[in-house]
């Protein structure tokens, strides 16, 4: 049974603090009555309770009264009612209102408070909606004959409920200043503890609410307290008054006066009389676009229903089924009565609740899910009747529940399924679909062995399945073997499947072969191939209309990522924005994690990391809402990568977040595992420990040469590793993986890799005190990057090329190069580069130069630009139109490399440093 305490008091700073404002003035021309409004269980008693407490300390004499329905004929209750709070302190303090009854005119009343010596007196009246005409009455007098005298009246109403003659008064007190109104509207989401999102978003931050649906998720049922409040409403109601109420919190969003009335089995005069009642009290609404009827707040329905006896409860929901079929509402919204009310099989309520679950399928995949289980729960078992029926359901619950992010409990149903369904001579579509799906739930929990057995298994039985049922599980073989680092061995029999496809017309298999193969290319490092492969599947994919794509969720990952391991970093973008925005449109979380992924780790190659940062900050989310493994260590390592450009050297999360990965992938082997292993690297590198950068490369790599590391990517991480060795003394290994960079740099002919390489070189040259070779090398590298449109790259390439330029003499080269990686890094808020830009600023005297090359105009549009004036306060102080400013900053953008605002300003306030300044 619930323990009778208070829930804490929680928020209301604001609220509070305006009340002890307005105490502060009562009697000072300031207002003598606050009007507190809100929504029924929105928090209006228990901040009153909260303010009369402090009211108190501070020394006033507080009394506080409440309206009840009850006693709405008893002449000015709620104020006889506050003034039984009147002990013999209070009396002797105010002895005049001891003598105050409620036969007392207003006049009496007024001069009485104005009698009120300081500090002051504070009257409360709460429920003030169920006021007496007389009460109402009272206080329209004090509101237009304000007492001169330190009283405050507080009141706590609901709008909805209140009479028109109060809601007028207080209305002209706020026209004429003698009320002032404090809404008090839902709770922020920080005032409740963590853990709490779906009960708070469901609640809409009511807390009467919240309790509810909060004692409920801790299994203790719902709250005394709420429910001793809904009765207290529901108790005056009329029998027919409390039906339609049962009726309308039934009927949901479908309510209307119609279906109510279908519901409650009466309409006419009866009715309409009834609803009248129930919107008075608040308890029913109009709907929310002005038509139909709706429950005051959809917990308050709940609660309502909560209430019910169970057969009360199914029978209203069994009415509402054949009420909605009679107006011909889909089977989606039928189907939520039914699931209700079925306690054994009825072929016609069952095809409804198939065919719901059909509907939300793509929308809903939860929904469908639950639906589904109730069919199946109640389809009867007997094998010659419904084997195929029931075959159906499975299937199509196991995919409800991987698109639901359940992948065990999806894989479970379908070896149970697979299992029921054996080996046919003549093919077994619904079997293929079971094996082709059960493993990629395999895949999805990282069992590759397991899954790899599974379809191996069923292409190899004789006679093995028909073509088209065979190239499905070729597909979801090859995708199985590239995640597992396995792909030359399908690559044969994947370039069978793509003719196969292609011969028979069947464009949506052709994107998956293509697409799969793409990735599968580009992950061995065959450039040239996966290029070939991703023309093709981006032609395809880009003709095909969004509806076609829903189902093709992988493909597209799979075509984002080959364009950004061949740095086609704009295609990449394109491809996963459209992809996210169709499988948030069907809910497919999984989809849109590593599609958001993609697009940030694209964009924080171009540079663009304040972009790409949030985007993998969801891409965690939910990713982490799925599940942990080799999915979540991926995602982790991904965003450690981002957050490293995005925070300056040494901060401690991007480490901590790498650490995370590792622990995440734990001791699965598998592409993602390996590529989640050696991003630490770069975590590491950032933190100072070179020792370590060699350990985790060649831990997670394999050995010395990086074997276990994906081909294509391979020069990116021989880089790290060739710093780590310059750090530690080991130049002859530096030198070594700097060959082995370039060779494997040479292969594959993508430019983000050749610019490793260089950079690599770049390093070793001026190891070996050759800076004119190294600054070419990194400038070599920043051209590469520029090629590709790898911002990032460029800007790092161009900073590390700075002091090598200088060293050989080259001051002014030295000087572009780091305005250009300079404004790269301003641009796209890589904060790990601007600390690197600081560190290696040329010197002083060269910058200058820079702005010597300006105009006399320019370098006045300069200056103003740079104190943080817009383009038309410019204009205006300099008398110029706003077009000719506009031409100014263009051409000192031009002259100086800058390339915003902030990178003007940054240059401006260091040519303007007296000299011996920071730098």
């Amino acid at each position: 049974m619930e323990r009778a305490h208070p829930a804490p008091f929680v928020g209301r700073a604001t609220e509070l603090a305006s009340l002890d404002t307005l105490l502060d003035a009562s009697g000072d021309d300031g207002p003598t009555v606050v009007d507190v409004t809100g929504e029924p269980g929105i928090g209006k008693s228990r901040l009153l309770g909260r303010f009369t407490r402090r009211a108190r300390q501070r020394g006033y004499v507080v009394l506080r009264g409440r309206a009840t329905e009850a006693e709405r004929s008893s002449p000015l209750q709620p104020f006889t009612d506050a003034l039984t709070d009147l002990g013999a302190q209070e009396a002797r303090s105010i002895p005049v209102l001891a003598a105050l009854t409620s036969r007392h005119s207003a006049r009496d009343v007024a001069r009485a408070l104005a009698r009120t010596p300081p500090p002051g007196l504070v009257i409360v009246l709460d429920d003030l909606h169920w006021a007496d005409a007389a009460s109402v009455r009272l206080l329209d007098h004090l509101v237009r004959h304000p007492v001169a005298a330190p009283v405050l009246i507080v009141t706590a109403r609901r709008v909805r409920q209140s009479p028109p003659a109060l809601s007028a008064a207080l209305a002209r007190g706020t026209d004429m200043g003698s009320v002032a109104r404090l809404d008090v509207g839902p709770l922020g989401r920080r005032e409740f503890p963590p853990g709490a999102d779906s009960a708070y978003a469901e609640s809409a931050g009511n807390p009467l609410y919240l309790r509810a649906l909060t004692a409920a998720g801790a299994g203790g049922g719902t709250a005394l307290s709420v429910l001793s409040v809904l009765l207290d409403e529901l108790a005056p109601l009329a029998p027919l008054e409390r039906q339609v109420v049962e009726a309308v919190c039934v009927l949901g969003a479908q309510a209307t006066t119609e279906l109510t009335a279908a519901l409650v089995g009466t309409d006419g005069p009866a009715l309409v009389t009834a609803l009248r009642s129930v919107m008075a009290r608040d308890l029913v609404r109009p709907g929310v676009d002005g038509h139909g009827l709706a429950a005051r707040h959809p917990v308050f329905a709940r609660l309502v229903l909560d209430g019910l006896d169970p057969w009360r409860r199914r029978d209203l929901h069994r009415r509402a089924a054949d009420a909605l079929g009679g107006t011909g509402a889909p089977a989606s919204v039928r189907a939520d009565h039914i699931e209700r009310t079925l306690d054994r099989w009825e072929p016609e309520a069952g095809a409804v609740l198939v065919e719901a679950a059909v509907q939300t399928a793509v929308t809903d995949p939860a929904a469908t899910a639950r639906r589904l289980a109730t069919a199946l729960r109640l389809l009867p078992e007997d094998p010659s009747l419904h084997r195929d029926t029931r075959g159906e359901l499975m299937l199509l619950r196991a995919r409800a529940l991987g698109a639901a992010g359940a992948v065990k409990e999806s894989r479970d149903l379908l070896h149970e399924l697979i299992a029921l369904r054996p080996p046919d001579p003549d093919g077994d579509e619904l079997r293929t679909a079971a094996v082709l799906l059960c493993a990629l739930m395999e895949r999805q929990l990282y069992r590759y062995p397991e899954a790899d057995a599974l379809l191996r298994r069923e292409l190899d039985r004789r006679p093995g399945p028909p073509p088209p049922q065979r190239d499905a599980l070729v597909l979801e073989w090859g995708n199985h073997s590239l995640f597992a680092t396995r792909f030359p061995l399908v690559r044969k029999k994947l370039t069978r499947t793509l003719h196969a496809t292609r011969g028979r017309g069947d464009r949506l298999g052709e994107v998956e072969a293509l697409t799969l193969a793409a990735l599968g290319e580009a992950y061995e490092g065959q450039t040239d191939a996966a290029r070939r492969y991703v023309d093709a599947g981006a032609a395809l994919t880009d003709v095909l209309p969004d509806a076609d794509l829903v189902g093709l969720g992988e493909p597209m990952v799979r075509l984002a990522w080959s364009e950004v391991f061949l740095d086609r970093f704009p295609d990449a973008l394109r491809h996963a924005a459209r992809g996210t925005e169709i499988a948030r449109r069907s809910r497919r979380p999984f989809t849109v994690s590593q599609l958001n992924l993609c697009a940030a780790y694209a964009l924080c190659q171009q540079g663009r990391v304040s972009e790409a940062l949030p985007l993998a900050d969801e891409s965690v989310a939910v990713t982490r809402s799925l599940g942990g493994g080799e999915r979540l260590g991926f995602s982790l390592a991904m965003r450690a990568t981002v957050l490293l450009q995005a925070r300056p050297p040494g901060d401690p999360e991007v480490l901590a977040e790498a650490e995370e990965a590792v622990a995440a992938v734990g001791a699965v082997e598998g592409w993602w595992a390996t590529l989640a292993r050696c991003l630490v690297a770069y975590a590491v590198q950032g933190a100072g420990d070179p020792h370590r950068v060699r350990d985790v490369l060649l831990s997670a790599g394999g050995g010395r040469d990086l074997p276990r590391v994906q081909p294509s990517v391979r020069p990116m991480f021989l880089e790290p590793l060739v710093d780590s060795a310059l750090a530690t003394g080991d130049v002859a290994g530096a030198e070594h993986w700097t060959r082995l960079a370039a060779a494997e740099a040479r292969r594959l002919d993508v430019p983000t890799q050749t610019g490793a390489a260089l950079r690599a070189l770049g390093m070793v040259e001026g190891r070996r005190g050759r800076p004119e070779a190294a600054a070419r090398a990194f400038a070599d590298a920043a051209e590469m990057s520029l090629r590709s449109g790898a911002g990032l790259r460029e800007a790092h390439s161009a900073l590390l090329a700075v002091p090598h330029a200088a060293a050989a003499g080259d001051d002014t080269g030295a000087a572009a190069l780091w305005r250009r990686g300079h404004r790269i890094a301003t641009d796209g808020g890589a904060v790990l580069l601007l600390a690197l830009a600081d560190r290696l600023r040329p010197a002083a005297s060269d910058t200058p130069d820079v702005l010597a090359g300006l105009s006399r105009r320019e370098r006045e549009v300069a200056d103003l630009v740079a104190a943080g004036l817009t383009n038309q306060a410019v204009a205006e102080k300099l008398h110029l139109s706003t077009r000719t400013v506009e031409s100014h900053v263009a051409r000192v953008y031009r002259k100086t490399g800058v390339g915003s605002r902030a990178a003007l300003a940054a240059l401006v306030a260091r040519v303007s440093a007296p000299e011996g300044g920071p730098r």
